[in-house]
């Protein structure tokens, strides 16, 4: 080669992108009948990034790039997961989603935040802290085991990928009052006295759940109304199929919900399921999650790249095996038993509940949540091996749960197919 020729990081950004463009549009259909996912495959390409001129990212220096990506990437992935749920909303049609929010994310907390604080020696705040980051399934790699498309039916979702959804919109935001406790309790230097469970409890939860829901449901119902049944034609968007609307809602839903102090996240899920009562049969529902889900996969692209190549460059460098030991723990047994026993006597065949507690996916959601806390609280020492446990744990989910998801949701497709289970206690 030309001693004078080089490859410069402007054109290899472009090519990156260009790269990630096409694999996220070629890859599910080239990969559905493999057991490999694909963010597998991103992940893998951005071990490969680390190779070229790209500067790799670092999430504690680079820490406001990786809050807003990854906050952008979860908020459409809400999104466009409430626009795809078909099964009205309800105490029994939703009992798994109860379940799991009630029972499994409460217990695996727990359970996580124990196993680092007696595995690494933590302050019980920072234990707290990874257990929180780490609770939410996440929404954004779920994509196997997600439900499809919007459809006319409100009973064609099975159990597996309805729970998973439903439960990955829900607890992605969820996760942030636990979140908000260990900062709290950093910041009392890791002392449960002071008052500050008080304020905890009626601001961080209540309060903002109840501005998160109630912003959600606003937004949803006048969008519904302004889309579907506006008086003044053009502003009767749905007629037009303007698949960008769904970024309107998504913005609109997260901006307000976060101005007012409610949650933002709680706030895109709900405007999304909101949205999808407005005419539940109308196409214009596939035109918006369709939009949704290409934007979707390409932010989780340019993330997984980033996360391959942080990792191949030496990210873990900080992880030692009592931190790995959490994330093999939080996936093979904590999270596979908590979801077990919050669903005993639950909804589906005991082959589907068993997959429910099984796919407890970690991805960016995680991230997330990570990089708020530590912009938000000071943790000094243990900010480096936080990240690599976190980064760690989400490689472990992308790569067990990649390889197991189209193997294990073909096996109960089939099954399915041979023993339909009936429908009659949905409703």
């Amino acid at each position: 080669m030309n001693p004078d020729v080089h490859i410069t990081t402007e054109g290899a950004v472009y090519t990156c992108l260009g790269t990630g463009a096409l694999l996220a549009a070629a890859l599910p259909r080239l990969l559905s009948r493999l057991p490999v996912s694909v963010p597998i495959v991103f992940l893998a390409a951005g071990v490969v990034l680390h190779l070229t001129p790209l500067p790799t990212v670092d999430p504690i220096v680079d820490r406001i790039w990786v809050h807003h990506l990854t906050e952008l990437c979860v908020i459409v992935s809400l999104m466009g997961a409430g626009l795809a749920i078909n099964r009205p909303f309800g105490r029994r049609s939703w009992a798994a989603t109860w379940r799991l929010l009630g029972l499994a994310m409460p217990l695996t907390i727990g359970a996580t935040a124990l196993a680092a604080w007696v595995l690494l020696d933590w302050p019980v705040s920072v234990a707290l802290l990874v257990a929180a980051v780490l609770a939410p399934t996440d929404p954004v790699l779920a994509s196997e085991v997600r439900v499809g498309e919007p459809s006319a039916e409100k009973e064609d979702e099975d159990e597996v990928r309805f729970a998973l959804t439903s439960e990955a919109g829900l607890n992605d935001s969820l996760a942030f009052p636990f979140v908000l406790a260990a900062l709290a309790l950093a910041a009392a230097g890791n002392s449960w006295t002071g008052g500050w469970m008080a304020h905890w409890v009626w601001s961080d939860v209540l309060i903002r759940i109840t501005v998160g829901v109630t912003a959600g449901l606003a937004i949803g119902f006048l969008l519904g109304r302004l889309l579907f049944r506006s008086r003044v034609k053009p502003l009767r968007l749905a007629e037009q199929g303007e698949g960008f609307v769904a970024l309107a809602a998504t913005f609109l839903a997260y901006g307000l919900a976060e101005a007012l102090h409610g949650y933002g996240f709680l706030a895109v899920f709900v405007t999304a399921c909101t949205l999808r009562r407005a005419e539940h049969s109308h196409g214009y529902h596939r035109v918006l999650h369709a939009f949704v889900e290409q934007i979707e996969r390409l932010l989780m692209a340019l993330l997984l790249f980033a996360v391959g190549a942080y990792a191949a460059s030496g990210g873990l460098a900080a992880l030692t095996w009592k931190g790995a030991a959490v994330g093999v723990l939080l996936h093979l047994l904590i999270r596979p038993a908590s979801g077990w026993l919050a669903q005993l006597r639950g909804p589906g065949r005991p082959s589907e509940r068993a997959t429910i507690a099984w796919f407890g996916i970690r991805g960016i959601g995680s991230l997330f949540y990570l990089a708020y806390a530590c912009g938000e609280g000071e943790f000094g020492v243990y900010e480096e091996e936080m990240w690599a446990v976190v980064v760690f744990a989400v490689l472990i989910s992308v790569v067990v749960h990649g390889v197991a998801a189209a193997p294990v949701t073909s096996y109960l497709d089939r099954r399915s197919a041979r023993d339909p289970l009936t429908a009659s206690w949905r409703r």
